[in-house]
């Protein structure tokens, strides 16, 4: 069976080349290259698409009844996990086991865990499905700094010194962590993370973060590039980061309804008390954590993936 260059045929598509062209250069039919053409209108495919996107990834969301060849990689069924994932109580954690299964009786190799989810996340971003985000205990921690500032006083000069709140929020129990930084340069950044995994006592399985310089260098058309540190985080955390989508709060709605009330429970409860060390502000800061946490309306257990 002769490859199709499924990749290769869109993006000369979208430059204009005619189907003629298109099939003298990478040796398609102009039938094939014309069903490509509209299956790809008919899911939106944007472009460009993303240098990781394989031919048998696009295959496999084109013509989803192609049946996997055995003993090789077989593709998960993006479709049918954007749909078990709307189900009570069914994490990727759970697919991925389930697909593993399915590999083994089918005689082929599963992707990685790490791949499994992380293609997941670029099919509901890149063929513009809703990406499932619904509250999971230990799925997602959603990061931001708050849009209000703190302040400290310089003893010498008098003059206030801006401090920026990080915000960390589990959605499924809104349990949040918040610290006050100096700067919102990528150390900040990273570190926050860090005591944020040390104050829920874990790891989440997804991390939701904002389109931020210091993590994202890149979010154009659904092209997202991480920073290398933060990628390097990620990493070591085994955890895979799904940047919020320009301009798309739905992708992010935990963290962005507990700026506001944390704004109220943290910056604006300190608007009246002066600070002169970013010790003693944290200290403050924490002190108003915990009392936002130990509210009865919200309070429920810590729940996050535990590391082994």
């Amino acid at each position: 069976m002769y490859a199709i260059y499924y990749r290769s045929i869109l993006e000369l598509h979208d430059q204009g080349k005619s189907q003629r062209v298109i099939a003298a250069i990478t040796g398609n039919s102009r039938d094939k290259i014309r069903e490509v053409i509209q299956r790809a209108k008919s899911r939106e495919v944007r472009l460009p698409i993303e240098s990781d996107v394989t031919d048998e990834y696009l295959g496999h969301l084109l013509f989803p009844e192609m049946k996997p060849e055995s003993k090789g990689r077989q593709m998960p069924d993006y479709d049918y996990v954007h749909k078990e994932l709307a189900k009570p109580n069914v994490t990727l954690s759970l697919l991925y086991y389930e697909y593993e299964q399915q590999c083994r009786q089918n005689d082929a190799v599963p992707y990685s865990h790490r791949t499994f989810c992380r293609n997941y996340t670029e099919f509901a971003q890149q063929f513009k499905a809703t990406m499932r985000i619904k509250c999971k205990p230990g799925e997602l921690m959603e990061v931001d700094w708050a849009g209000s500032t703190l302040h400290l006083q310089d003893r010498d000069t008098g003059e206030a010194v801006t401090a920026y709140l990080f915000l960390a929020v589990l959605p499924s129990s809104q349990y949040s962590y918040c610290e006050a930084t100096l700067s919102m340069t990528i150390p900040d950044w990273l570190q926050c993370h860090v005591h944020a995994y040390n104050y829920f006592g874990g790891v989440t399985e997804v991390l939701v973060s904002d389109n931020l310089k210091v993590g994202v260098t890149k979010h154009k058309q659904h092209q997202v590039v991480l920073s290398p540190m933060y990628r390097d985080l990620a990493d070591h955390y085994g955890t895979v980061v799904m940047p919020a989508r320009v301009r798309t709060p739905k992708d992010k709605p935990t963290v962005e309804g507990s700026v506001g009330t944390l704004s109220t429970w943290v910056i604006a409860a300190l608007r009246n008390e002066t600070f002169f060390t970013l010790e003693e502000l944290n200290k403050a800061v924490g002190i108003k954590l915990a009392e936002f946490n130990r509210r009865p309306y919200t309070k429920k257990h810590k729940q996050c993936k535990n590391r082994e």
